[in-house]
């Protein structure tokens, strides 16, 4: 009797969705257009543990980019929310460059999976790109220059709009059925295999190892 393989949804929908959305806000509440409140909660529920379950299934896909990535920053947002709760209850409170320490170490961090993103595909590595970017001018910014933080929010709106797309090329391929919205071809491509864009609708790989 043939068995019934069941076919699972991609985990990265959430996941970047839950990533762009935070980001989004946080850089919002950067450019002084909203209250830390919002950001808090979906720094919780959604940057948080949103990306906690989607990397946790990315690991049951044997996808380590998106088990490290999702669970990685779902912990940041988690992290940075207890931070900014910390700090309204005035309870070890993080100074600025406190805060810039643990971006630094983030940065660190982050330039391992932007090397990473290169061998996927263009969309991921701009993500990567601009994370990168935005992180070392929120380091720079934390030690004395508050003006590069608002440079840093206008970058990292980019970010979350790039990781959005990501998030809307697979749900719109998928329920097409065919490549609509194109990711490009991997910056650094040492094997030779198909771009993603060549890959069945819908079934757009998260991470290098799951494409080649």
């Amino acid at each position: 009797m043939a068995e019934n393989k069941v076919q699972l949804g991609n985990p990265a929908v959430v996941g970047l969705a839950g990533f762009g959305l935070t980001t989004l806000l946080l850089q919002f509440h950067n450019l002084g257009l909203c209250g830390l409140g919002p950001v808090v909660a979906m720094g919780f529920a959604f940057g948080g543990m949103a990306q906690l379950i989607a990397g946790f299934m990315e690991q049951k896909m044997g996808n380590n980019f998106g088990f490290a990535a999702f669970c990685s920053y779902g912990a940041f947002w988690i992290g940075l929310s207890i931070i900014f709760m910390l700090n309204h209850f005035g309870i070890y409170a993080s100074s600025g460059t406190d805060v810039g320490f643990f971006l630094i170490a983030w940065t660190l961090f982050t330039l391992i999976l932007w090397v990473a993103s290169w061998f996927i595909h263009t969309a991921m590595a701009t993500t990567f790109t601009t994370l990168v970017i935005g992180f070392l001018l929120l380091d720079v910014g934390h030690f004395g220059f508050p003006v590069l933080n608002t440079v840093a929010a206008y970058v990292l709106i980019v970010c979350a709009l790039c990781a959005w797309y990501m998030m809307a090329a697979i749900i719109i391929n998928g329920v097409a059925g065919k490549p609509l919205l194109k990711v490009g071809k991997p910056w650094i491509n040492l094997n030779k295999a198909p771009e993603p864009t060549e890959a069945a609708a819908g079934d757009l790989k998260f991470a290098s190892e799951s494409a080649s």
